[in-house]
């Protein structure tokens, strides 16, 4: 559990930011079931500056999300201090810059990952970002661009030299994107050589595993992201049943529809699919599900899933 000057957790579970998925609706279902900390969708730095209306709203949260960090991505020191400033506006509780995005998109305009291939640059924009804002600044590293330049030394000592309050680890290259393991013993290397609490993410698919995470990393904390997608009480270690699980969806599917009106029926079937995967006879009624943007069919379709795990 991270529980320094700067940043204070009351749970040793983190909620990473996933694109398309960790918005501001599940972000507060997280935090309901147990997530100590959560962190928004990835937002461009450039997109802030130019007061982008899309980029704008990305930056939108409540109370219930809390505590909560904006993270920022781009690759240029002056703009990224510029983005980050009017973040500290918004009042979260961190300002967190993506260094480990793997996308092409990302990567293709020299952000994200991309910054790994240069600790000299990590280091100025740390280095900018924390001199322009008041808060804490975290980033989100991997271990590096690929297997022949794993240089999580030298980025964690650049970052460290730029003023970072917090370090999370994913424990891949780029190259690798989602594909093979995570590499928790250089996660753990990370965390025995860091002089900030390190967060540790990669592959932590139960509370079980994530407990299990701790212990062996030593990390004072570990990220879940695709693990909580669909079973937020990875946060509490809670079994649900088929009743709670119906009941979590339809107030997820709810509150999707309060916050993006119609629209948000199409954006919550993924969620339903990640829900209900698992249960007896689910995948017979996938399909219907991904089909519909009827509400009272989608309800009707998740109340016959049979009550078997």
């Amino acid at each position: 559990m991270i529980d320094s000057e700067k940043i204070k957790l009351t749970s040793p579970f983190v909620l990473a930011p996933i694109a398309g998925f960790t918005d501001s609706v599940f972000r507060k279902i997280c935090v309901k079931h147990g997530c100590a900390l959560t962190f928004t969708e990835l937002i461009s730095c450039n997109g802030i500056v130019r007061n982008n209306s899309k980029t704008v709203a990305m930056l939108k949260f409540t109370g219930d999300e809390r505590p909560l960090g904006i993270q920022i991505f781009g690759n240029d020191p002056v703009v990224m201090a510029e983005a980050a400033s009017f973040v500290e506006t918004l009042n979260p509780d961190l300002i967190d810059i993506n260094m480990g995005c793997p996308a092409r998109k990302v990567c293709g305009s020299e952000s994200g990952a991309f910054l790994l291939r240069d600790p000299g640059l990590i280091n100025k924009i740390t280095s900018a970002v924390v001199k322009r804002v008041k808060i804490p600044v975290s980033a989100k590293i991997r271990t590096g661009w690929d297997d022949d330049n794993k240089n999580y030394r030298d980025v964690v000592k650049a970052l460290e030299d730029g003023g970072i309050s917090l370090i999370s680890v994913h424990g891949r290259t780029r190259v690798q994107q989602y594909s093979g393991t995570a590499d928790w013993d250089i996660i753990k290397e990370i965390n025995s050589i860091a002089s900030v609490p390190v967060i540790g993410n990669g592959d932590i698919r139960s509370h079980e595993q994530g407990i299990d995470m701790l212990r062996s990393s030593g990390c004072p904390a570990v990220m879940i992201g695709r693990g909580a997608i669909g079973n937020p009480w990875i946060f509490s270690g809670h079994t649900p049943s088929i009743r709670e699980i119906k009941d979590q969806i339809r107030e997820h599917l709810f509150m999707m529809i309060e916050e993006y009106g119609e629209f948000g029926i199409k954006l919550m079937r993924k969620h339903i699919v990640k829900y209900i995967h698992g249960i007896r006879n689910a995948s017979s009624l996938r399909s219907r599900i991904l089909q519909s943007m009827d509400l009272d069919e989608i309800l009707e379709t998740v109340e016959l899933l049979e009550e078997s795990l």
